[in-house]
């Protein structure tokens, strides 16, 4: 058999491990394959070629993405001529549906195979995209149940393969070797601080995730607060706010480790997004907070149609963590929602509970399931024999 090619683009960290799984697991089914696009540190390290550093993808916000629209078409025209010279045998987007999407249909007229992993927040708002995905994906792959329910109602092909993060992370997370490898205290109360790795994030949330830890060691004299940072970029910015402005806190600030940061935690305060469905495999009580520039909030908040943003009460279908936003994202209203957090209470030995339930119904082998539908729709289109990758 010839060189399996497979095109593949992630444009944030969350899609960067996804991508890294899937390509381990790609690699030990077909040892000649060649891939290429745009992916992090995780994914070049399993052997995509990047063409593009993927933060140039990662933009946040409605008029943010307007700053970025020129380079953000021109690194998809690139891609599109790239791949229309070099065919991939499939290509697969993963996350970053408004990029990714529109790159998709372009390669599916090609007659390139597509595959999408993750879907888009559909169920929630702009729910009329599905008619889009129709039209530009060959394969969606959800990493939640309820998605695939949702796909399977507007005909779409999909397969619902559970998210790799529930096999990755023990059932029971073993607190004290994280404080241990982080040289953390084990007598003292911890809070991580977990603003996001986005820039757009950091903007937002940095500082009132910080006053919000100085307003609770007022209170709370015992506690220490912990902050990783996605990478060095990011380590420097948080490094030289925390000096400047907030030296009198106990803060340990960490380069990456985002996981083991939370698993050393008592209780997190976290920044929506992927992040809180570590949190709640870690099984760890969090505060989940989420600001954006005013009029991006302003229309996007009419557009959302789901009662809930956190993955854990998404995924419960019932309010079992704090959902804070916007104005109300301040120390005021953050730092009682911590305290609670912090409780040793019959609610929160409850909460986690439902947290392990949670870990269980995901724990699917998901880069496997991805792999085996991923082989199965080349097999469909001709592009493998029967046996390949058995």
């Amino acid at each position: 058999m010839s060189t399996l090619r497979i095109g593949i683009v992630a444009g944030e960290a969350s899609g960067d491990i996804l991508g890294a799984g899937l390509l381990a697991e790609l690699k030990k089914r077909f040892p000649d394959i060649y891939i290429e696009g745009i992916g992090g540190e995780l994914m070049q390290a399993e052997g995509c070629v990047s063409l593009f550093p993927m933060e140039r993808l990662s933009v946040m916000g409605l008029f943010e993405v307007l700053g970025r629209l020129r380079e953000l078409l021109g690194i998809r025209r690139s891609l599109v001529t790239q791949f229309g010279q070099q065919p991939p045998d499939v290509f697969i987007g993963i996350d970053s549906p408004d990029f990714t999407l529109n790159l998709e249909g372009k390669l599916r007229q090609a007659g390139i195979p597509t595959v999408h992993y993750v879907s888009p927040s559909v169920w929630a708002w702009r729910s009329k995209r599905v008619f889009k995905i129709l039209k530009t994906t060959d394969l969606m792959l959800t990493l939640f149940p309820f998605e695939a329910k949702f796909y399977q109602r507007h005909g779409v092909p999909v397969e619902f393969v559970g998210h790799p993060l529930a096999n990755m992370i023990p059932l029971e997370p073993d607190l004290s070797a994280a404080r241990t490898d982080l040289d953390l205290p084990h007598g003292q109360r911890i809070v991580a601080l977990m603003p996001g790795s986005r820039g757009g994030e950091l903007k937002y949330l940095a500082e009132p995730f910080l006053d919000t830890a100085r307003w609770l060691l007022k209170r709370n004299t015992d506690l220490v607060f912990v902050m990783p940072a996605a990478n060095q970029e990011r380590y420097d910015h948080l490094r030289e706010l925390i000096d400047r402005q907030y030296s009198d806190l106990p803060i340990v600030l960490v380069l990456k480790r985002s996981r083991e940061v939370m698993t050393a935690a008592d209780a997190v305060l976290i920044a929506s997004g992927t992040a809180t469905l570590e949190a709640l495999l870690l099984k760890k009580p969090m505060v989940v907070a989420y600001r954006m520039a005013p009029l991006s909030y302003k229309i996007l908040s009419r557009l959302v149609s789901s009662q809930y943003i956190s993955l854990p009460n998404l995924l419960a279908d019932a309010p079992l963590v704090p959902e804070i936003l916007q104005n109300d994202v301040r120390p005021e209203v953050l730092g009682p929602a911590i305290e609670q957090a912090l409780l040793d209470s019959d609610e929160q030995s409850e909460l986690k509970q439902r947290f392990s339930e949670i870990h269980l119904q995901l724990r699917q082998d998901a880069s496997k399931k991805a792999v085996d539908a991923i082989v199965q729709l080349l097999e469909s289109r001709g592009r493998l024999s029967g046996d390949a990758g058995a």
